[in-house]
């Protein structure tokens, strides 16, 4: 069942995507829900046919950790409240079904700082209601979900009369829009298994809408295992000597043999000591046993941090140097063997090397997207009072982050939202007393508080909702100030700066008596459409003409990938001599669909 919703949500993705209420070309509410969906399918995949309860458990997780955008967080908040309330159940009859279902809208609503209705989450609220309400009179599982699905779309069709930007343009919401297409698979699903109405419950051996089907599909075979001679020869790419962190180590903690000595196991703390000289960190904690995973260069060190935990028990330290030595002897005599039997020397396909080595990224290449020879010594090895995560799309603007106190900078922005799991990730990856986080869109910011909850670190998100809100933010951060004294400077700034927009309209539509068509550039000012024209040159004048109706001191402009120079220099001329009161730095940003960003403080 739940796969069919999730291939139904799929299938309809770019229909999703083309409600956006605004006309640009980064309509992505399908794809955060289909990203966000397809991370939940894959980890339920890992489960075929245990009691319903945990399937939904594992379904939650993959949620959970790949939600993306709002859409995808409130998506990942339904089906946990759902998990939560059927966890310890081996199968659930239609009125637990009902009230799961409204236990997921009641964590959801809870979840979002201010609730707006006509979205995803009224859809959601109307037909968990519902639900709740038929099921009391017919426990009949088909027809519950005939209702679900006949109640969504009413929902659905509703929410214009809820949010009046969605009858201005004459579209449906489209989270909600997702939620039916994803409700519709469902009935789908159940209704094809049970062959019309039927009161079984679902995990029953009649009704297991949550098993994993094997589609009538053989067992496909696993691929051959490399020979050692191709598995050397990725190796070979590496110089033995540039394996910096030589010692593979893993021991387990005892945490009930503390002895007088033991202390209160701080995870966060004992991750930063380990990463001070260390990467490949892993800590399991299960009850009162910790497992430990690292590479160091000071096995010593990293003993000496784990003893006053508990005792050490199954130590194994590699030494990977040599490790790698014996490889590369393996793969020279596998060489000579080889062409002695059959005359000649196989080459590994260049492709099969890429893939291998992929497999051996450095953790911070893998967590940050920085390599490691690019991190400097202070990110690598040091437990910083402060660090800071940044979301942001274009060389140019990561580089104005990283030249600004930013650690890691995330891929991302309206075409391309970080998940739960890629802020997890960074979080992990820094070692800071406080982290801060700063989406730099509003579309982020629910994915950024999640895995600020998950992460159990102390992490505070900065509700930036664009770039020059992120830029303000950032250089209104001063380490050597508290981090109370730092939240609060930076929300300041952020209510200090205005923020502009140009890029192109991907159709024909009416906003606030502003007609708009397909091709034209619009001005965007905060949230609000504020001019459309098919002169590029247009637009940006009457949107900075907007921006500094209230004076300015400083205008930052970001120049886009579409940006031509000649056009850049022609705009800075005519605002220069219009506001010659106020200053105009110009930048690189290389963010695409966006020509210019604008900020004015």
């Amino acid at each position: 069942m739940v796969l069919s919703g999730a291939d139904n949500l799929h299938q309809n993705e770019a229909r999703i995507n083309a409600l956006n209420v605004f006309p640009v070309p980064d309509g992505d509410t399908g794809s955060n829900m289909n990203l966000t969906m397809t991370s939940g399918k894959r980890e339920l995949q890992k489960y075929p046919n245990p009691a319903v309860g945990k399937v939904a458990e594992a379904l939650s997780k993959g949620l959970l950790m790949g939600a993306r955008g709002n859409s995808g967080v409130i998506l990942s908040q339904l089906f946990r409240g759902f998990s939560k309330s059927i966890a310890a159940q081996e199968q659930i009859d239609a009125q637990q079904f009902a009230a799961a279902l409204q236990n997921g809208v009641d964590l959801a609503y809870k979840a979002v700082v201010k609730p707006v209705e006509g979205t995803i989450l009224t859809v959601a609220k109307d037909t968990a209601r519902h639900a709740v309400t038929f099921a009391k009179r017919n426990n009949d599982i088909v027809q519950l979900l005939q209702e679900i699905h006949t109640r969504a779309q009413e929902s659905l069709a509703r929410t214009p009369d809820l949010l009046p930007v969605l009858k201005q343009v004459g579209v449906v919401d489209s989270g909600g829009q997702g939620l039916v297409c994803i409700y519709e698979g469902f009935l789908s699903s159940i209704a094809q298994e049970l062959g019309g109405s039927n009161d079984q419950p679902i995990g029953s051996e009649a009704a297991m809408p949550f098993r994993v089907p094997a589609a009538g599909k053989p067992p496909v075979a696993a691929p051959p295992r490399p020979t050692a001679f191709q598995h050397a020869s990725a190796q070979s790419k590496i110089e033995t000597e540039h394996i910096e962190f030589l010692y593979d180590m893993e021991f387990f903690i005892n945490r009930k043999q503390t002895g007088r000595t033991g202390l209160r196991f701080d995870e966060a703390l004992f991750k930063g000591m380990l990463s001070r000289d260390g990467d490949s960190i892993l800590v399991i904690v299960d009850d009162d046993i910790i497992k430990v995973h690292v590479h160091t260069r000071k096995p010593g060190d990293v003993l000496n941090y784990a003893l006053p935990y508990g005792e050490l028990t199954e130590i194994h330290i590699l030494n990977m140097r040599e490790q790698h030595r014996d490889l590369l002897h393996e793969e020279e005599s596998a060489a000579v063997t080889s062409g002695i039997q059959s005359g000649s020397v196989e080459v590994l396909p260049e492709t099969a090397v890429v893939e291998e080595a992929a497999l051996g990224l450095a953790v911070s290449e893998v967590l940050t997207g920085t390599p490691a020879d690019a991190l400097s010594a202070e990110q690598a090895h040091e437990w910083a009072p402060f660090g800071l995560i940044a979301v942001a799309m274009g060389e140019g603007i990561r580089s104005i982050f990283l030249d600004n106190n930013v650690d890691v900078v995330l891929t991302g922005g309206q075409t391309m939202n970080p998940s739960t799991e890629d802020f997890v990730k960074a979080i992990e990856s820094l070692s800071a007393e406080h982290i801060y986080l700063l989406p730099n869109n509003s579309n982020i910011i629910l994915a950024a508080g999640q895995a600020a909850e998950l992460s159990g670190r102390n992490v505070t998100v900065i509700g930036t909702k664009n770039i020059p809100q992120g830029l303000a933010a950032v250089l209104a951060f001063r380490e050597e100030e508290a981090a109370e004294v730092n939240t609060h400077a930076m929300n300041e700034a952020v209510l200090h700066v205005r923020s502009g927009q140009v890029t192109n309209a991907v159709r024909n539509t009416t906003i606030d008596g502003i007609s708009i068509h397909e091709g034209d550039y619009i001005g965007i000012m905060e949230k609000t459409i504020v001019t459309a024209a098919p002169s590029l040159q247009e637009t940006c004048r009457e949107l900075l003409g907007r921006m500094l109706e209230d004076g300015g001191e400083l205008v930052t402009v970001l120049t886009g990938e579409q940006a031509k120079a000649s056009d850049t220099a022609e705009l800075t001329a005519w605002a220069r001599e219009m506001f010659p009161d106020a200053e105009f730095e110009v930048h690189e940003g290389g963010q695409p669909l966006y020509p210019y960003l604008i900020a004015v403080e």
